[in-house]
């Protein structure tokens, strides 16, 4: 990536929907060099370009992050979860938990049911606890692009 790359990366982060008219003047190219260099940056999946919802706000009313322990490989438990449409995001971390999953349910019954019958049998699950959430507070997608 070099100082271009990250100046686009810069205007998506503000408006994801920018056209490539605007973009490409914003960075110093012309549109078509513009969508050429993002089309780069999607294909070698650098940046992944999509909309993104607040669940709540369309209609589920069950959200938790589920702190899992795991004896043995917690690769595959994370694999096991990834399969499954309720995990929006999954983390492999150390410490109290071996991993995070965020998920999205549309009833409390659902969140109940999914942590029940489908992540505690997971081979390997040794513990789950469930953090559920009230709301989504702060959600952003601005990193230092160096």
């Amino acid at each position: 990536m070099d100082d271009i790359d990250r100046a686009i990366l810069r205007e998506l982060q503000t408006d994801g929907r920018v056209p490539y008219a605007e973009l490409g003047p914003k960075v110093g190219l012309s549109p078509s060099a513009a969508r050429q260099r993002l089309q780069r940056l999607i294909d070698s999946k650098v940046v992944q370009v999509v909309g993104v919802t607040d669940p709540m706000a369309m209609g589920s009313q069950a959200m938790a992050l589920l702190g899992i322990r795991v004896a043995g490989d917690a690769r595959a438990v994370a694999d096991a979860l990834g399969t499954r449409e309720e995990v929006v995001y999954s983390v492999l971390t150390s410490g109290g938990f071996d991993l995070f999953a965020e998920v999205v349910c549309h009833t409390p019954r659902e969140l109940l049911d999914f942590i029940n019958d489908v992540v505690r049998p997971i081979e390997g699950v040794a513990e789950v606890q469930n953090f559920p959430y009230f709301g989504i507070h702060t959600h952003r997608f601005l990193w230092d692009l160096g």
